[in-house]
């Protein structure tokens, strides 16, 4: 039985480390299938993309996922161009980009807006940014990427550095996290922190420190996860200025590492991490998003098809 079938993927926490690795099998396996095969999987199906936010990853990511598994894709990438300006509301436009496809994939800086899609979609919902909520499919990827280049997730030190107050793919990674036994560290400018309501429910099953000094345990961790600081977030541009930069991964900080530790990044990045390590065997960010895609095939493969493929 597939219990992913015709299912929404609105937020992390309804999965669990049994349904990750379910996941994770089928990411294998799309990664191992024959192309021709591969093709198959999802054949004649559309997938509609809706993002009221900026994107290139993330989207192109769900496009390059479907089309290689036989899908094709239609979409609005940019709202300015929609009947958004019109007047449109969200509800409707939904309701329309449900009718012209199989699954649809969403990104809206409100909170909540994902679950309320999912509520007006006749067709399966992913959240791909809600707000400064949730990212669950780029929690997904950087959970196959740890397990994938560390070969397991249980017993790591795990660090997460720079915006943890508006950085929404922290917060679906500490809940994804929150299933393995692992030792998380939070290292962020005082105020960056991580917000405490948001993670009333985690703090009860994944215990973490909070530093502002990224060398305080850096000699330790086995995956430094680094997040760009969002001016796009900041309501006034004078706090984004005063923490721009606060951390930046060079060859420096590079060698006080452990020799077989891996940096992810979500991407896109400013600063915060030197070109100079991108050709060193610890950078593992662009890897990481080539495993996005392949995740993003198992998940939409897995939706589409009632026994799985």
């Amino acid at each position: 039985m597939n219990e992913f079938y015709n299912k929404d993927i609105i937020s992390i926490k309804d999965y669990n480390k049994e349904q990750f690795e379910k996941i994770f099998e089928y990411t294998d396996k799309i990664m191992n299938l024959d192309p021709a095969a591969r093709r198959e999987i999802c054949k004649g199906k559309t997938l509609s993309y809706l993002f009221y936010e900026p994107s290139t990853r993330t989207r192109m990511s769900f496009e390059s996922a479907m089309a290689s598994i036989g899908g094709n894709s239609l979409g609005i990438s940019d709202i300015s161009s929609s009947s958004t300006q019109k007047g449109e509301s969200l509800a409707d436009t939904v309701k329309i980009m449900s009718i012209y496809s199989d699954i649809l994939v969403l990104r809206h800086p409100l909170d909540g807006s994902s679950r309320f899609a999912s509520e007006i979609s006749s067709k399966p919902v992913i959240n791909a940014g809600s707000g400064t909520e949730e990212h669950p499919t780029q929690a997904i990827q950087d959970l196959f990427t740890i397990k994938k280049e560390k070969k397991k997730i249980d017993g790591l030190k795990i660090g997460i550095i720079g915006d943890l107050k508006y950085g929404r793919t922290v917060y679906s990674l500490l809940s994804a996290l929150a299933n393995y036994d692992v030792e998380v560290h939070l290292i962020s400018p005082e105020s960056l922190r991580i917000r405490s309501d948001s993670i009333y429910e985690i703090r009860k099953k994944l215990s973490f420190t909070e530093s502002t000094d990224i060398e305080e345990y850096i000699e330790d961790l086995d995956v430094v996860y680094v997040t760009r600081i969002q001016k796009e977030r900041f309501p006034d541009e004078e706090e984004y200025l005063k923490v721009k930069g606060s951390y930046v991964i060079g060859l420096d900080l590079l060698k006080k590492m452990k020799d077989d530790s891996i940096i992810l990044h979500p991407l896109p990045r400013l600063d915060e991490i030197s070109t100079d390590i991108d050709n060193t065997k610890n950078a593992k960010y662009f890897q990481q998003a080539e495993y996005g895609k392949h995740t993003r095939a198992a998940l939409l493969g897995l939706i589409l098809n009632e026994n799985g493929f």
